[in-house]
């Protein structure tokens, strides 16, 4: 049976795009600048497949045993969800609405209404600086601490001891409706646990985004009789229409285990998966050094993920976007994102800089023999 694994890492950008100066990303470089910032890296497995051929990584080699390239976006924005559409074939010409200054009023009123509930906050933030600065208050007055960053996210953070999760769910599933009214990419449940300054985000998060609309490789592969499988926050971003099975993960090491043990025994053709920890623990925190460990844990587990594949697997490697850690900005950053593609006794070739993330949606169509639908190309024959 041939099965195609597609890992998203979240964020990992690998130069700034040819269009990074429209978004003020110059110099950008998720995965070279975190290099240079811990004075070079040891990533033996991420090394051997080939990172450092497509970018100058400090402690990599150019050396590569995948077939290896750099893919640059087409759609407008710089967020997860245009990416992972995008890697699913579909570019999103309409940019999702931002909110710098804050939410409009008569958007708030509806949800508080709607909800029965009442926010605090209302500005662009930093997740954890925003808990800190406001987490008292809210578990005085039981209002919920709202917030936005640099992409199309309405977030609603909550103490577990003031809201429950389910109803910290259902309030973000209202906002939602009204949320799409503003053409506003996702509204995301940000938990939180622990004592006044010593708070903490849980792994409850879970993000509401709008349905892709138009074809993506999920829906096409399941109209086909592909059996799918969704890894992490990929309900979040294409809900579950067209996913066989899903999982929601506690962390990288969490849905590492589930890719691992699926690619050991799993009867799936597409597994679809997203590790979130760079992103959201260390890219968004300006932490270079908690983003090399964050690397490291993956690195770790590239080996076993290559030793279980068969000749008739495709491990397919990428992210979504940048977000770098070093360079002054708590937001995404636009930059290439790696197309590390191997199979076992497969090709090494080297592809270069290519133009859209939709090319990985191709070469995927391509390896299950179906037409290619979307606007990429295949790499098929090259890997």
């Amino acid at each position: 049976m041939k099965r195609c694994f597609l890992v998203v890492i979240d964020s990992l950008g690998v130069g700034e795009a040819p269009d990074a100066e429209e978004y003020g990303d110059i110099g950008t470089n998720t995965l070279a600048n975190v290099s240079k910032f811990v004075g070079g890296v040891n990533l033996p497995n991420l090394n051997k497949l080939g990172f450092g051929k497509i970018t100058s990584v400090q402690g990599m080699e150019t050396k590569h045993t995948a077939t290896v390239g750099r893919l640059s976006e087409q759609s407008v924005g710089n967020d997860s969800t245009t990416g992972h559409w995008e890697l699913a074939g579909l570019i999103t010409k309409k940019e999702f609405q931002i909110f710098p200054n804050g939410f409009p009023a008569e958007l708030i009123q509806k949800i508080e209404i709607d909800a029965d509930c009442r926010f605090i906050g209302n500005i662009h933030a930093s997740g954890t600086e925003i808990i800190e600065n406001l987490g008292e208050q809210h578990l005085k007055t039981k209002e919920l601490i709202l917030y936005t960053s640099g992409d199309s996210v309405f977030q609603i953070a909550a103490h577990e001891d003031v809201c429950s999760l389910k109803e910290l769910y259902k309030i973000c599933e209202i906002s939602r409706k009204y949320c799409d009214e503003y053409n506003i990419g996702r509204v995301i449940a940000r938990p939180f646990k622990g004592l006044v300054g010593k708070f903490e985000r849980t792994y409850d998060r879970k993000d509401f985004g709008m349905n892709p609309p138009g074809e993506t490789l999920l829906s096409y592969l399941y109209k086909n009789d592909f059996k799918t499988y969704g890894i992490g926050k990929i309900t979040d971003l294409f809900g579950t229409d067209y996913l066989h099975d899903y999982v929601h993960t506690e962390g990288d090491q969490n849905g590492l285990d589930f890719l691992i043990k699926n690619i050991k025994s799993g009867n799936h053709n597409f597994t679809f998966v997203n590790l979130v920890d760079l992103d959201m623990l260390y890219g968004h925190r300006e932490d270079p050094v908690g983003y090399y460990r964050g690397l490291q844990l993956i690195d770790n587990n590239i080996e076993k993920i290559l030793n279980n594949m068969d000749e008739n697997d495709l491990l397919i490697l990428t992210g979504d976007h940048g977000t770098d850690p070093t360079d002054g900005k708590t937001d995404h950053s636009r930059e290439y994102v790696p197309f590390i593609a191997y199979k076992n006794n497969g090709k090494a070739e080297y592809i270069g800089d290519i133009e859209g993330f939709s090319n990985v949606a191709s070469t995927i169509s391509d390896f299950f023999n179906l037409e290619n639908i979307f606007p990429g190309k295949s790499f098929l024959n090259q890997i």
